[in-house]
């Protein structure tokens, strides 16, 4: 590898998702030279370091002691070192650690130079199938029930794709949010980018929720949500619409599958619809 002379800055380096072969050449260079190496966890990355032959110094900094190690990190480069920050896997920042470290640094007037390279968002957007000239990065979601489904409704009546991250542990009961929240829309799942098991898989919301419920191996490992944007016809079908479109429906279907119908024609969240249609179901009988 032919070496270049780096300039005192911070890197931000990206690191491989999953493969360790996914690491540019440019990135191999910087961490092979700078002074030292931040790492989001020094023990995993000493395992990319070592599988590229690289033995460069490093010091941690994570979410728990970036605050209290940043300004003595940054002396060092004030006084003419060199830094590259990585996070366990892709971009550094996005959904990761560094924040802090960069912002001051930019406070500062000291250079930071961006080794573009690994990122599980575009990653995501590019194998999914669904519409993302324009999108939008959520990331992880709350832990809480009340906290998530606050934020997913946000995005009800939202046109562009939005990325979610999601983890093994609570990939089931966040599809059975979204379900609520979106009715059968279509949704992108991307588990386990560019490792052995890699699943990528397109599909409406009902269909995933079963795959992943029946198939416990599709309940492990890391994954990226690629929500599909709403359809026009969603951002314009009133309240009033919904109730006189589903009225109808009632007098043929039970409330189930004329609710269900009536999310997928109009849009909006299933269970508001379901609800609505149990109202009308029990005002009708009681006008009897």
């Amino acid at each position: 590898m032919r070496l270049c002379v780096l300039e005192s800055a911070i890197y931000i380096v990206a690191t491989p998702i999953g493969n360790l072969s996914d690491i540019t050449l440019r990135a191999l260079e910087v961490l092979t030279q700078v002074d030292v190496i931040a790492a989001e966890d020094t023990r995993h990355t000493r395992k990319l370091l070592d599988h590229h032959g690289i033995s460069t110094r490093m010091a941690s900094l994570h979410e728990h002691n970036e605050a209290e190690r940043a300004a003595s990190m940054l002396e060092k480069i004030a006084e003419g070192g060199s830094l590259a920050l990585v996070s366990d896997a892709g971009t550094p920042l996005i959904s990761d650690p560094g924040h802090v470290l960069v912002s001051l640094a930019n406070d500062l007037g000291l250079k930071v130079v961006p080794i573009p390279g690994p990122s599980a968002v575009t990653s995501a957007l590019s194998v999914c199938g669904v519409p993302c000239g324009r999108f939008i990065f959520e990331g992880f979601l709350p832990a809480k029930k009340k906290a998530k489904m606050d934020v997913l409704m946000t995005y009800e009546s939202e046109r562009k794709a939005v990325v979610f991250y999601e983890s093994p542990h609570r990939i089931l009961d966040t599809l059975e949010l979204m379900y609520d929240a979106y009715g059968d829309r279509v949704v992108g799942v991307a588990r386990e980018l560019t490792k052995r098991f890699e699943t990528i898989r397109r599909d409406k919301l009902s269909d995933i929720l079963e795959w992943v419920r029946t198939d416990l191996n599709q309940q492990k490992g890391e994954f990226v949500l690629v929500l599909h944007g709403s359809d026009a016809a969603v951002l314009s079908a009133s309240d009033a619409e919904k109730e006189k479109l589903l009225a109808r429906l009632l007098l043929e279907l039970p409330p189930k599958k004329a609710s269900a119908i009536v999310a997928d024609v109009l849009g909006g969240a299933k269970k508001d619809i379901y609800n609505l249609a149990l109202k009308l179901k029990h005002e009708k009988v009681k006008g009897l």
